[in-house]
């Protein structure tokens, strides 16, 4: 038995240091409703923490060594630097500590049938729209998301079930500490160079992904990398993809308003439903498919997958409209990769808008360095770029790199050091049919809301 899985035997209080990020915020959820006492600390406030507090938990603003007072075991995510006082003294407190992953793989042992989500691109849309499936089909589901559902409102939700969804990330290889029955994977691409170094060792680490699972492998079959990590994986598998090669593809797409797409769902040769997606982009195909085999393979109708992936509207930040005011539209997407700001970015300049005005806050130092030339690339696809100042979480800029570096290769792009900078540019010059979209994983959405209140 792992040492947190003992522990979470014998001990009822947890403290969360870092409680609001997006994956700590789900397992206190989990762990509250399963009955521990749960308690947290963070630097900034937001809907997590809103939410949390509805529940009972207690969240202190700031992060100091008095806060593990009372605690029984404590978790910590990667983001929090070395250097935080609250981290240092409960690693020096005696406290048993544990990196987040450790805790998320103690729960996925909990469940007897986990699927984990997996892929570069896409994860959290995927988990998103499986999780809406299921719920919906009242197979109750504990789920773990990388963003917000509407349905539920919220990032996971405990089930009663054996069934579990979780969104699992390669970043630092952290899914390697879960315990999966079903794998989806939705592609492999390069990225986190800073900790794999090539394209081969991330592929190396989905493979090991793949010889942890239990059960079974669904995977994107049009995506070489992808085939690659699983080929030689002795396990049962589903395929799914745009070529009829798959075991579920897609036959006679076509798109409403420019983008959003509908076709045939096949199942080896034969068709089993019709889908009208309510999200955009052709990208999102390949995802409903993926999402609408690994559904039927935990025991889903294919009218029980049609009704959950045509309701689904997109998760928290995933090509979120925030609405229209003074007939400028506002949406907020976490695309932070050179491709996902391409799918995102082509995906709105086909929906009839006058102007695409791409607001992007570049996500660390490492990966704007190393993906230089293709965020540049991808960039210039937008009518107006606008770009804050490099936000570098984790990092130090040791790679002198910053976003005046991306301005002078993209004609006409501008960049500004605050959000109230970014809004004032941006609010003045848009117009009536314009489309204004912040983009980027780190605070940005925070720019979409200021310009919402401004323009109400």
């Amino acid at each position: 038995m792992h040492e947190i899985d003992k522990l979470l035997e014998e001990k009822r209080k947890i403290h969360f240091i870092g409680i609001g990020g997006s994956g700590m915020c789900p397992l206190a959820e989990i762990l509250h409703a399963w009955g521990y006492e749960i308690s947290g600390s963070d630097n900034n406030t937001g809907d997590n923490i809103d939410k949390l507090r509805s529940m009972g938990v207690n969240v202190i603003l700031g992060q100091k060594k008095e806060n593990i007072e009372g605690a029984e075991i404590i978790i910590y995510t990667s983001a929090i630097l070395e250097t935080n006082e609250e981290l240092i003294a409960a690693k020096s407190s005696g406290i048993p500590c544990f990196e987040r992953n450790k805790l998320f793989g103690a729960i996925t042992r909990k469940y007897s049938n986990c699927i984990g989500v997996c892929g570069t691109h896409g994860k959290t849309t995927v988990t998103s729209m499986l999780s809406q499936i299921l719920i919906m089909a009242e197979k109750d589901p504990t789920t773990v998301i990388g963003g917000r559902l509407p349905l539920i409102d919220s990032h996971g939700r405990a089930g009663k079930t054996d069934l579990m969804v979780c969104e699992a990330c390669e970043y630092q290889a952290h899914f390697l500490e879960l315990s999966p029955d079903v794998a989806l994977i939705l592609n492999v691409d390069e990225d986190h160079l800073e900790f794999f170094k090539n394209l081969d060792n991330i592929i190396k680490c989905f493979t090991e992904f793949s010889l942890l699972t239990t059960n079974t492998i669904i995977y994107n079959g049009d995506d070489e990398n992808t085939i690659k990590a699983v080929e030689n994986v002795d396990k049962k598998k589903i395929t799914f993809g745009l070529a009829c090669s798959n075991d579920y593809y897609a036959e006679n797409i076509t798109y409403n308003r420019g983008s959003f797409p509908e076709f045939d769902v096949m199942h080896n040769g034969i068709k089993v439903t019709h889908l009208a997606l309510s999200i955009p982009g052709e990208h999102n195909i390949a995802n409903a498919l993926g999402a609408f085999a690994t559904a039927v393979n935990a025991g889903c109708t294919a009218e029980e997958c049609k009704d959950g992936i045509e309701a689904f509207s997109g998760a928290g930040r995933r090509f979120e409209v925030l609405g229209e005011y003074r007939g400028i539209t506002i949406a907020d997407d976490y695309a932070h990769h050179p491709h996902e700001l391409e799918v995102t970015l082509n995906a709105v300049m086909k929906m009839g808008y006058n102007t695409v005005w791409a607001v992007f806050q570049p996500f660390t130092y490492s990966r704007t360095s190393i993906l230089f030339d293709d965020f540049v690339r991808v960039l210039k696809i937008p009518d107006k770029c606008v770009m804050t100042e490099i936000m570098g979480s984790r990092e130090v800029n040791t790679y002198g790199i910053y976003t005046k570096d991306l301005a002078e290769k993209i004609p006409g792009s501008v960049w500004f050091n605050t959000f109230d900078e970014v809004v004032d540019h941006v609010l003045e010059n848009a117009e009536k049919g314009d489309i204004v979209i912040t983009l980027g994983c780190g605070d940005i959405y925070k720019a979409a809301k200021m310009m919402v209140e401004k323009l109400k």
